[in-house]
């Protein structure tokens, strides 16, 4: 029997329980359920008058009085329906308005948002960032400069659709139009300001922003609220977790950033992420550790930093419980000139 016919019987039922005991409060209580399941079905007005005209040629309605009880059942149920039936189709509106506002808003980041990697001498870079919906939250940004160093990020910011998008378009022209490598707690301080002057007070943004000099590969950075970083050293086949301590950007006008200094030697790789990773769910629901991101790379430490973050994705797309999916964002840079 299908859902279909269940619901035929049930309308019968209705039916013969008014006729059988007149109760106009069981009935608008039985119209309220009946005409949500045939939303939920589909089924429009027009499908219901049908339905209830075949209905009545298949009961045997001996009275007048019994042919009117009917119509009382599918005055109510109509009653009903039209208002849920409204409701619903509204909302099909807004799921559609909503549909558009995502479609412009992923058009936005696309033509806004892009970020092309650098082929730099000695310097390898992979990333990947991967929305969990049309628009996504996190962000990459690479900046090279003229000095011999390179600026790069990684955001994530809390809050979705167009307002998100254009929060990310404001940071990544905050970032492009510094001509110079800024340390990276002054640079962090100026987004800072832009973001708690310029973007709704509801919506907050992490940030990792890094410095990199190619001359004596040493890397400087700060965090705003951002996940950790791990920096891991080929020679020793060791991990050093890196944790700027920093307020998320957007809260206070005024915060300041530390700056935290290290060194990249030869093959060493610095790994950046979001929460998209850290907390990731797996099928059992349990979250993700660490170390397993860590083993992956290790197993692909000799390859180039985008084949890493790409083997790192698709071990985490199978392992994913689909039921909890978040934007991700991996970025990995890696020196290959020997200090």
């Amino acid at each position: 029997m299908t859902y279909i016919d269940d619901l035929v019987e049930e309308y019968k039922g209705i039916i013969n329980d008014y006729i059988k005991s007149g109760n106009e409060d069981q009935l608008a209580a039985k119209a309220h359920d009946f005409s949500e399941k045939a939303i939920d079905l589909d089924i429009s007005p027009d499908e219901m008058v049908a339905l209830h005209i075949e209905l009545i040629s298949a009961i045997p309605l001996t009275s007048y009085e019994d042919i009117k009880a009917s119509l009382n059942v599918l005055q109510e149920i109509m009653i009903r329906f039209g208002f849920t039936y409204k409701d619903y189709k509204a909302m099909l509106n807004k799921m559609e308005r909503h549909d558009q506002e995502m479609d412009v808003a992923s058009s936005l980041q696309e033509t806004m948002l892009k970020t092309e990697i650098p082929a730099i001498e000695n310097v390898e870079i992979g990333a990947i960032s991967v929305p969990a919906r049309k628009v996504s939250g996190d962000y990459f940004n690479i900046i090279e400069h003229s000095d011999g160093k390179l600026t790069f990020a990684v955001a994530d910011v809390i809050g979705k659709g167009i307002p998100a998008a254009i929060a990310m378009s404001m940071l990544k022209f905050g970032m492009d139009l510094t001509s110079a490598s800024n340390p990276p707690s002054k640079s962090l301080k100026r987004l800072n300001e832009l973001v708690e002057k310029n973007v709704n007070k509801n919506m907050f943004v992490t940030m990792f922003y890094g410095l990199y000099d190619f001359k004596d590969q040493s890397l400087c950075f700060s965090s705003a609220g951002h996940e950790p970083v791990y920096l891991y050293h080929y020679e020793d086949d060791e991990f050093e977790e890196l944790d700027g301590k920093g307020l998320v950007l957007g809260v206070m006008k005024d915060t300041e950033y530390e700056e935290v200094s290290s060194r990249l030697e030869d093959n060493d790789m610095l790994f950046i992420y979001t929460d998209g990773v850290s907390e990731l769910r797996k099928h059992d629901g349990t979250f993700i550790n660490m170390d397993d991101i860590k083993e992956m790379i290790r197993e692909a430490r000799d390859q180039h930093p985008q084949d890493i973050v790409q083997y790192i994705y698709e071990a985490l797309t199978r392992m994913r419980n689909q039921n909890y999916k978040d934007d991700l964002t991996m970025f990995i840079i890696k020196n290959k000139c020997s200090g």
